[in-house]
């Protein structure tokens, strides 16, 4: 636990520091053609970072200890990844308006809105959990686990939805 603690102020600073400096960035223009169309790669990073974080539930519920932990730093690894390449495409282009009607448009804004509210909610329980299993607080790690990964695999699932949703409009 003591360990742990020397966590909680550099916990404290991400969980404010990441969603305002995203939202700092997306009023900040940069006038660069990038070489690829990122949606696709960060929304297949997003598929991906799913698909391992149903692996390492199956890991962890599977006894096999380090086999969870190095899926859930590959999950960390992308997260971080995906969040440099969606700010980076923000930055250099122009948002894109859905331009679906009717039930779908209500459809598409419900997914759209809760996956950016959950994916700011989730930050300080990703890192809190994150601690507390490299530092060993078995218990603790599994109390706020059980709160973790259903908000963080929501987020990567909807994110992929998201972008197929609103894909046919770029």
């Amino acid at each position: 636990m003591e360990d742990a603690k020397k966590y909680n102020k550099l916990i404290t600073i991400l969980s404010i520091a990441i969603p305002l400096v995203v939202a700092a960035l997306f009023g900040v223009k940069i006038d660069l053609d990038l070489p690829v169309f990122l949606p696709p790669i960060y929304a297949g990073i997003n598929a991906v970072t799913s698909i391992l974080l149903l692996l390492a539930f199956w890991a962890i519920k599977n006894k096999k200890i380090d086999l969870h932990e190095n899926l859930v730093k590959a999950c960390m690894v992308l997260s971080a990844v995906f969040l440099i390449l969606y700010v980076l495409y923000h930055m250099t282009s122009d948002s894109t308006s859905f331009g679906g009607e009717g039930v779908i448009r209500w459809v598409y804004f419900f997914v759209l809105i809760s996956h950016i509210l959950l994916s700011i909610v989730v930050i300080p329980f990703v890192l809190i959990t994150f601690v507390r299993g490299i530092t060993r607080d078995v218990e603790r790690h599994k109390k706020i686990a059980r709160i973790t990964f259903p908000i963080w695999l929501y987020v990567t699932i909807t994110g992929v939805i998201v972008y197929y949703m609103i894909s046919p409009y770029y």
